[in-house]
């Protein structure tokens, strides 16, 4: 068992809510969506929500959850799917180069992959290995890592219905890392009706032993004093080149949606695409100060479903 591992399973043990949303989730089978979201929601946000009057952004993405199920969700979340979708939308020189898509790991010539690449399944969120030197590379590692990935219903555990329908694969993807030389930061926006109104931006993601941070801003780049999942970075985010175009696509990319969050890198201007995500952390994870839930709750509006 890795250190990794083991040291989530000892905050889960410690932690008597989260462990009793483990163990909810092993269940999630046996339940109908609706109460099994209500259920898994008191567990992680401490109290009831309110499906007919849902007022947080919490709450309001499970009523989405139940509620706005389009056909082309499936491909928007497809993590090879997306890609297509989206360069027919903004153009194919915001697409991250691809350099194979396979059903199995088995499939995988790893002997023809380039020395540096990136691997991750196109259904779920984690089955990802990220290579930067071919020669150091623990092959048997990498494919337990990925054939993990392929078995994981994302949609059972947290019902995003989006998921459901997408095929589990592999896709292999060019490696890249922006002008820090180590990591490539996401820019994360958050879209209503294609407005974007509020981005975060996670730094130190992947480096072993230091937590990712989360920094949220408006779309004017001015940084919003609350946390959600993450802490804020201790030093100071330095605003994109890419900004202003990657404010211009994500409404592009999201219009017509009430609320989805559009995904980018940026690299030294240059601006590619990473995914669209329907709901930030499945809509179960607390904003502090509370008040924030509310104002992003505010900028969904329900009455369009």
């Amino acid at each position: 068992m890795s250190s990794t591992l083991f040291n989530k399973i000892k905050k889960v043990i410690r932690n008597p809510r989260k462990l009793a949303a483990y163990i909810w989730c092993c269940m999630a089978p046996l339940f109908p969506d609706k109460a099994f979201l209500k259920v898994l929601f008191r567990l992680r946000m401490g109290y009831w929500m309110d499906f007919d009057n849902p007022k947080t952004y919490n709450e309001k993405l499970q009523w989405l959850k139940l509620h706005n199920r389009k056909p082309e969700y499936t491909k928007m979340v497809d993590k090879a799917g997306a890609k297509e979708y989206v360069a027919n939308i903004i153009g194919e020189e915001y697409i991250i180069p691809t350099f194979g898509v396979w059903n199995s790991v088995d499939d995988i010539d790893f002997d023809k992959l380039p020395n540096q690449f990136v691997l991750k399944c196109t259904h779920d969120s984690g089955g990802i290995v990220i290579c930067k030197d071919k020669s150091t590379l623990d092959i048997k590692a990498a494919k337990k890592t990925l054939r993990r990935g392929l078995k994981r219903d994302f949609y059972a555990v947290n019902r995003e219905w989006p998921y459901k329908n997408v095929v589990p694969r592999i896709i292999g993807e060019e490696y890249m890392v922006d002008e820090s030389g180590y990591e490539l930061k996401d820019y994360k926006w958050f879209c209503f009706d294609g407005e974007p109104k509020a981005l975060f931006i996670a730094t130190d993601r992947g480096i072993k032993g230091v937590e990712t941070k989360f920094d949220f801003f408006d779309a004017d780049f001015n940084h919003l004093p609350f946390t959600n999942g993450h802490p804020n970075a201790d030093r100071e985010i330095a605003k994109p080149l890419g900004f202003e175009k990657m404010k211009e696509l994500a409404a592009k990319l999201s219009a017509g949606q009430p609320h989805i969050r559009v995904d980018f890198y940026d690299i030294n201007g240059k601006v590619y695409f990473g995914e669209l995500t329907f709901y930030h952390w499945s809509g179960t994870t607390p904003f502090e100060p509370k008040e924030w839930d509310y104002t992003f709750g505010s900028w969904i509006n329900l009455n369009q479903i």
